[in-house]
C-alpha cells in the first residue's frame, strides 16, 4: 500500500549506540571497581603489616635488655609453628596454581571429588591465617610488656583453641569436605591398618618436614596445659616442659615411624624391595634425632668422645640417602621441569620450561637442605631460634619444589599405565583372530 511501511521480519534487530555506550561503561566501571578494591585491599593490608611490626617492636623494646631475650624467644616457641604452616599453606597454594595451568589433573593423583579446595580457596585461607597469627602474637608482646600478664597468656591460647575448633568443627560451614578429608588422611597416617593411598604417604612425606613444628606445638601445648604461659617456670631445663624433655625426640621421630610403618605395609602387600628399600630411609632419621637427644643425658666427655661421632655418621648417612632417593625415585629426570608447560601462554613458562638451570638449581638446592636436615632435627643444636626458623623454613621450601616433580612423577605413572590399558584393550584376543567374523560370505 502506498504510503504504508512494510515489516522487515528478516532482519537484525540492531541496538541503539547509546545502550551499547551504555553497556561498554558499566564493563570498564566495574573492571575499575575491581582494581580498586584490590587497591584498597593491599594499601589495608601493608597498614596493618607496619602497624604490627611497630607495635610489636616498640613492645619488645620496653622489656629490660636481660629479659628481652627470653621473652622473645618464649613468645616465638607459641607462634612460629603457625607462622609455618601459613607458609606451607601459601606455598601448597602456589603448587596447585602451577597443577591448574598445565596438564597436570593433581585432583585425579589425590583421588578428589569435585568439592575440593582450589589454589584460590588455599590463598583465602592462608590470607587469614596471615593476619590472625601475627596480630595474635602482636597482642600477646603489647600485653605482656605492659604488665598485663593474664591477659597476655590468654593470646595463645585462645588462638589454638580457635584454630583447633575450626579444624575439627562437624557443621557445614568452613569447607566441612576438605576438612574431614584431611582429618581421615591424618587417621590413616597414624594407623596405617589399610593399603597405602597416594595422598597418604604424600601428607606424611609433608609431616617429616613439619616435624620441627610438630615438636614445638607438643611445647607449646605442654605449657599451655601446666599454665606455664608468660612465666619463667618453663626455663627450667629438666622441668616437664623443659628443653630436655623426652617428649621433643619422640614427636620429632613421629613422623618418620608413620612413614616408616606405612612403606613396611606396603612391602607387605606388594612385595616390592622398593618398599623395604624406602623404610630402609626413613629408620635412618632415629639415630640422628636419638643420639642427639642423648646429650643432656650423658655425661660431657662421653658424648664428645663416643655418641658425638656416631650422630655425625648417622646425619651423614640419612641425608645422603634421603637425596638419593628424591633424585632416583621420587623424581623423574626424564621429564623435569616439563610440569611448567602451561596450557596457556605464560612467562613462567618460558622461564623455567626446557631451562637447564631450573635443574641444576633444584639438584644443588635440594643436596644442601638435606644436609641442614640435620640441624632441624637435632635438639641439642636448636638453642638460636631464629636460625632454627629460618633452617625450618627453608625445609619447608625445599618441600614445595619437590611437591611439584613428585605429583607430576606420579601423574606420569598414571598416564602411562592408562595409555597400556587402552593399548591393551584394542589389540583383539587371539580366539579372535582365528576365528575371524562371525559372519562372511561364501
Amino acid at each position: 500500500m502506498k504510503g504504508g511501511s512494510i515489516p522487515m521480519h528478516g532482519a537484525a534487530i540492531m541496538p541503539s549506540p547509546v545502550l551499547l555506550w551504555r553497556f561498554k561503561a558499566g564493563e570498564h566501571m566495574g573492571r575499575y571497581l575491581k582494581i580498586y578494591k584490590q587497591c584498597a585491599e593491599v594499601l589495608l593490608f601493608l597498614v596493618w603489616g607496619i602497624s604490627c611490626c611497630k607495635i610489636g617492636w616498640d613492645s619488645v623494646m620496653r622489656m629490660s635488655a636481660d629479659l628481652r631475650d627470653l621473652f622473645l624467644y618464649e613468645a616465638f616457641l607459641y607462634y612460629n609453628p603457625l607462622l609455618l604452616v601459613t607458609l606451607m599453606v601459601w606455598l601448597w597454594g602456589v603448587n596447585l596454581w602451577v597443577f591448574a595451568q598445565s596438564s597436570v589433573s593433581y585432583a585425579k593423583v589425590f583421588d578428589l571429588d569435585h568439592t575440593h579446595l582450589t589454589y584460590r580457596e588455599i590463598w583465602k585461607c592462608s590470607t587469614w591465617m596471615t593476619i590472625i597469627v601475627p596480630t595474635s602474637m602482636t597482642a600477646y608482646l603489647y600485653l605482656y610488656s605492659h604488665g598485663e600478664v593474664s591477659l597476655a597468656a590468654s593470646q595463645p591460647v585462645m588462638l589454638y583453641t580457635v584454630m583447633l575448633m575450626l579444624l575439627v568443627f562437624p557443621f557445614d560451614i568452613f569447607y566441612l569436605s576438605s576438612r574431614y578429608y584431611l582429618l581421615r588422611t591424618l587417621w590413616r597416617i597414624i594407623l596405617p591398618l589399610q593399603a597405602i593411598t597416594f595422598s597418604d604417604f604424600f601428607l606424611a612425606d609433608i609431616l617429616t618436614s613439619m616435624s620441627k613444628v610438630l615438636s614445638d606445638l607438643e611445647r607449646s601445648v605442654c605449657r599451655m596445659v601446666n599454665r606455664q604461659v608468660a612465666t619463667i617456670a618453663w626455663f627450667e631445663a629438666d622441668s616437664i616442659c623443659g628443653s630436655h624433655s623426652l617428649a621433643i625426640p619422640l614427636v620429632l621421630v613421629f613422623p618418620y615411624l608413620c612413614r616408616f610403618f606405612q612403606c613396611l605395609r606396603q612391602y607387605k602387600d606388594t612385595k616390592e624391595k622398593t618398599s623395604f628399600l624406602n623404610a630402609l630411609k626413613y629408620s635412618t632419621a632415629v639415630p640422628v634425632i636419638f643420639l642427639s637427644a642423648l646429650k643432656y643425658h650423658v655425661f660431657p666427655n662421653k658424648w664428645t668422645n663416643f655418641y658425638r661421632p656416631l650422630w655425625l655418621l648417622s646425619s651423614v648417612i640419612n641425608s645422603l640417602y634421603s637425596f638419593y632417593w628424591d633424585i632416583a625415585r621420587d623424581w623423574d629426570l626424564s621429564v623435569f621441569t616439563r610440569i611448567f608447560k602451561f596450557k596457556n601462554p605464560h612467562r613462567c613458562t618460558s622461564l623455567l620450561y626446557g631451562r637447564i638451570w631450573v635443574f641444576y638449581w633444584v639438584i644443588g638446592s635440594n643436596l644442601i637442605l638435606r644436609c641442614t636436615w640435620t640441624y632441624k632435627l637435632s635438639a641439642h643444636l636448636r638453642h638460636n631460634y631464629l636460625t632454627v626458623f629460618t633452617i625450618t623454613a627453608l625445609e619447608i621450601s625445599r618441600r614445595f619444589q619437590w611437591i611439584f616433580f613428585r605429583v607430576e612423577n606420579e601423574w606420569n605413572k598414571m598416564t602411562a599405565k592408562q595409555s597400556i590399558e587402552l593399548s591393551t584393550e584394542d589389540v583383539p584376543k587371539e580366539e579372535d583372530r582365528l576365528l575371524g567374523p562371525a559372519s562372511h560370505s561364501m
